[in-house]
């Protein structure tokens, strides 16, 4: 057994040296390659990382800008009809309005003309009258004279 002891020892102290360089290339490589770029990729997955915190807040804000706008939108479509109904029930009155004003105003025209119909009657029932009486008192006169005398013979007598 001593010999395979002996044997490690020579195979370790020969091998020391490379043991020696392998652990100064890796402080070496530590020191100037993984550290930065570990760094690097860590910096690198911070900013990608807040690039994405940050796309995902703006696709949010833009979002609830979309819904503002909607919503907006959508109130003013509504004051819009509100307006219109308004106005077509303005129309709606003005024109009823008008329509009882022409009502009103050809019931008076009418009113007017049945009196003034109604006088013209009455004057000429009148006018008949007085006409038929005069009309009436020729024939009375004209029976009662007779057949042969005139009309100036009546009056002398």
């Amino acid at each position: 057994m001593g010999g395979v002891v002996s044997q490690l020892a020579q195979l370790f102290s020969s091998t020391l040296p490379t043991v020696i360089f392998v652990l100064l290339l890796f402080v070496i490589l530590e020191r100037l390659l993984f550290r930065p770029l570990t760094a690097v990729l860590k910096e690198r997955e911070d900013e990608t990382t807040g690039a994405m915190a940050r796309a995902r807040e703006q696709t949010a804000s833009a979002e609830e800008k979309a819904r503002q706008y909607e919503s907006t939108f959508q109130a003013a479509r509504q004051d819009v009809y509100r307006q219109r109904e308004t106005a077509r029930r303005a129309t709606l009155e003005d024109r009823a309005a008008t329509l009882n004003l022409a009502r009103q105003q050809s019931e008076a025209l009418l009113k007017a003309a049945q009196t003034s119909l109604a006088a013209n009657v009455a004057s000429s029932k009148d006018e008949l009258q007085t006409a038929c009486r005069s009309l009436g008192e020729a024939i009375a006169e004209t029976i009662l004279r007779g057949p042969g005398q005139g009309a100036g013979e009546g009056a002398k007598s």
